[in-house]
């Protein structure tokens, strides 16, 4: 039996960990005090997780696979302001290390999906074949 909800998608449980990661950190960091990053952050994290599920929840393959592209993306985002972070001073390297590194499983697990997706929605060969018809027979 296939997955039936979005929280059976271990792309989704990862997303839920990125984002209590990343919350956890902008509460307890330096970052706390810095309201334009820490919003992006949080928005970032919360973007992957939500569009894992929102695209779980469309009629087709295709929408599905979209939304995967747009959480990954997020999950980029994420690794990209964790430098932002890093830079200001704001995160260590260990809490760095550990907030890119969450990001990256998302990504994989993310890309994995989609191409799982995106391979059975490709047509077969056999699919291409000409099929006779009962006068060519």
């Amino acid at each position: 039996m296939g997955v039936t909800r979005f929280e059976e998608l271990r792309a989704w449980q990862e997303a839920r960990i990125l984002v209590k990661q990343v919350y956890a950190l902008v509460g307890e960091s330096a970052l706390s005090r810095d309201f334009g990053l820490r919003d992006q952050f949080c928005r970032a994290a919360v973007s992957v997780m939500s569009n894992v599920a929102e695209g779980f929840a469309r009629k087709t393959s295709k929408e599905f696979g979209r939304f995967l592209d747009i959480a990954r993306g997020s999950a980029a985002e994420v690794q990209s302001l964790s430098y932002v972070a890093l830079d200001l001073g704001h995160v260590d390297h260990s809490a760095f290390d550990a907030l890119h590194s969450q990001a990256d499983r998302c990504i994989s697990l993310i890309a994995g999906l989609a191409r799982s997706l995106r391979s059975a929605e490709a047509p077969t060969p056999h699919a291409a074949r000409r099929t006779p018809n009962a006068t060519e027979e």
